[in-house]
């Protein structure tokens, strides 16, 4: 039905659901109506910003009929910011928004498994502060320098000082930089294309040992001269690790390819369960220490391991799944094409005198083939794959060797469906449980059991 919606029309709506970004979904005269900011239940008059032939776009005018499960946000920029969409929702309702998802996911792209299956999304008992890395981008406003994160679809930097959902420690540490950096008249760069400067601040603390890793993001590596900055920098409280990074891309990603340590220690430890990690600054790791505490045990239960099991952890970074696994398996062993994280990976073992696990880098199917004439098989896989997911090619390659159990840990409800739309030729889903890896995000991790139908 084709409806004539104009640009600057005003309507009431009634919002039915909530998106897989969370934002509000009702119906103008049939036609899908998307609205940031809206809960399920709520009447509000909202104002067209974009119709197209399928969908409109509307913001809030006023909100006519409140949902009970609307809250104030903690954070001043929440509504401009875009770092966070649910702040104005109920904690326990997030939970069972977040295992919606999950659930429609599955109705859209693999019909055949049951929702019902999906468990209760498990959440944190503090949903604040979690962040333990923040990467702000710097920019001069006047003779002011500020640095946050930019304003939702657009191009404006917010200057951020306070962030509820961000560990407090990094705020702190990059208020001090930002100060420490602008007295020091440190120029920033405005388009790396053509100017030289620094580009971002990057701050990691270790929760457990509290130590802060600070690393600036740059066009050329001139700050590493600058004895009085690096000094004051490394004066501040908790600041343990120094480092500059090289970035000359006009691109999204923060990190170039080449760190340059240049005061204090090389690396952080963080801790997870009984397991340390040494974190390099352009290493891996978990946004949410304490939940990936959580989500790492999950696996390990969904795993069922006894203590003969030999384990694959496929595409397996730094290795902190297999390394978390290695005290109840025969074996683990896992490959990734990414040298550094392998690197990280064999240190890690090491460090935490794991003589069971074994990494090799190179090509999943290369070295999952080699593996196989040599006549190793394992009896559990267990992946975490970035939100496109593991793809045709691997799904292929978990199908053809058939471990008696398979784990899938994913970040994106979509892909994992359909992922497990063709697992399910060869595996019956077991468990599904969702995790509140990012919370007052739209985000949610979810860990998929899946045993061999061969069996």
């Amino acid at each position: 039905m084709n409806i004539n919606v104009k640009v600057g029309q005003q309507f009431p709506l009634t919002i039915k659901r909530l998106g897989i970004n969370g934002e509000g979904i009702g119906y103008f005269k049939k036609k899908i109506t998307f609205v940031e900011g809206l809960l399920p239940g709520e009447v509000a008059l909202v104002e067209v910003v974009a119709a197209k032939s399928n969908f409109i776009q509307a913001k809030v005018v006023r909100i006519r009929e409140q949902s009970e499960n609307r809250i104030k946000p903690k954070c001043k920029v929440y509504d401009i910011c875009g770092g966070c969409q649910l702040q104005h929702m109920t904690y326990d309702a997030q939970l069972d928004f977040k295992a919606q998802i999950v659930k429609d996911a599955l109705n859209k792209y693999a019909a055949h498994i049951p929702s019902d299956i999906v468990k209760p999304t498990l959440g944190m008992d503090n949903p604040w502060g979690y962040r333990n890395k923040n990467q702000f981008p710097v920019q001069m406003k006047g003779n002011k320098l500020i640095a946050g994160l930019y304003e939702k679809d657009s191009h404006r930097l917010i200057d951020i000082k306070k962030c509820p959902v961000q560990d407090k420690k990094t705020i702190q540490v990059t208020n001090e930089i930002r100060k420490i950096l602008q007295n020091e008249q440190v120029e920033i760069c405005k388009n790396p294309n053509k100017d030289h400067g620094l580009r971002y601040i990057v701050t990691r603390v270790a929760k457990h040992s509290q130590e802060v890793q600070v690393t600036l993001v740059c066009t050329d590596d001139r700050l590493k001269h600058h004895a009085q900055l690096v000094q004051q920098i490394l004066n501040i409280s908790f600041v343990e690790s120094l480092s500059i990074n090289i970035n000359k891309e006009k691109t999204s990603r923060v990190l170039g390819d080449k760190t340059i340590h240049i005061g204090g220690k090389k690396q952080i430890t963080e801790t997870l369960g009984e397991f340390y990690y040494d974190l390099s600054p352009d290493s891996f790791f978990q946004l949410n220490p304490d939940q990936a505490t959580a989500m790492y045990g999950e696996i390990e239960a969904q795993a069922g391991l006894s203590g003969d099991e030999t384990v694959v952890d496929a595409f397996c970074g730094t290795g902190t799944i297999g390394i978390w696994l290695s005290p109840k398996a025969k074996e683990v062993r896992g490959m990734d094409i990414i040298k550094e994280g392998i690197a990280d990976a064999k240190k890690n073992a090491q460090l935490n005198e794991r003589e069971n696990v074994h990494y090799e880098v190179g090509d999943a199917y290369v070295i999952m083939e080699k593996w196989i004439e040599e006549g190793f098989k394992p009896d559990v896989i267990t992946v975490d794959p970035p939100r496109t997911g593991l793809g045709m090619k691997a799904v292929d390659l978990i199908n053809r060797v058939q471990p008696h159990t398979f784990v899938y840990t994913s970040c994106n409800p979509s892909t994992l469906s359909k992922d497990l739309a063709h697992l399910t030729k060869k595996f019956n889903v077991v468990n599904i449980q969702p995790i509140d890896m990012f919370p007052q995000t739209a985000q949610v991790e979810v860990v998929v059991k899946l045993s061999s139908n061969n069996v």
